[in-house]
Formats: structure tokens, sequence, C-alpha cells
């Protein structure tokens, strides 16, 4: 990225210097040749803040983009820990009071057995 950042302000800077000799070579009085390299300047820096903004606000939106699908992916998994969670307490919760019947059950027939002796 950074690359590509020194490519196009070289660039930039090339065609700058290259209007700019342009201009001084041109056959035209000193007055005119400043209002041209000023204008020339002034929509050079008026396209450079445009293209800067452009790309400022597709980064804002691809980094908007990523922090929602950050999110939403967060999110499933967190809903998904809750499932098993559930799931793990029902579970839990089911083989308690199986062990806990089965437990009576025994006590019970202890005692009955333990009576009728």
């Amino acid at each position: 990225m950074k690359d590509q950042t020194k490519i196009i302000a070289a660039l930039l800077v090339g065609a700058a210097a290259g209007a700019a000799i342009g201009l001084l070579l041109a056959p035209e009085s000193g007055s005119e040749l400043r209002e041209d390299i000023a204008d020339y300047v002034n929509d050079l820096v008026d396209k450079t803040k445009s293209k800067a903004q452009t790309a400022a606000n597709d980064l804002k939106e691809y980094g908007n983009d990523v922090a929602d699908k950050a999110k939403s992916k967060w999110n499933s998994v967190v809903g998904a820990a809750s499932d098993y969670k559930d799931q793990a307490e029902e579970y839990a919760s089911g083989a308690y009071d199986e062990a806990k019947s089965r437990v009576k059950g025994e006590a019970d027939d202890l005692n009955t057995s333990i009576q009728n002796a």
C-alpha cells in the first residue's frame, strides 16, 4: 500500500512539474502565465482533495463493513455458546432427576425389604 501511495504521489508531482514547464515555455505574458499556473495548481489540488476524500470514504465504509461482519460473527458465536449452555443444563438436569429417582427407588426398596424382614 505504501509503494502504491509513493507511485501515485510521484506521478502527481511529475504531472505538475511537466505542466509547469510546459506553461513556462509557452509564449504568453507573465501575468497570463501566472494565472494559468495558479488555475492548474488549484485544479490539481481540487482533484487531489476529491480523490483523497473518496479514498477516505471508501476506507471508512470498508472499516464499517468489517466491524459489522465481526459483530455478526461474535453474536453468532455467543448465540451458539448460549444454546450449548442451555442444552448442557437440560441434560444435566435430566441426569440429576434420573439419578435422584433411582436412588429414591433403591432406598424405598431397601426400606421395604428391611420392614418385611
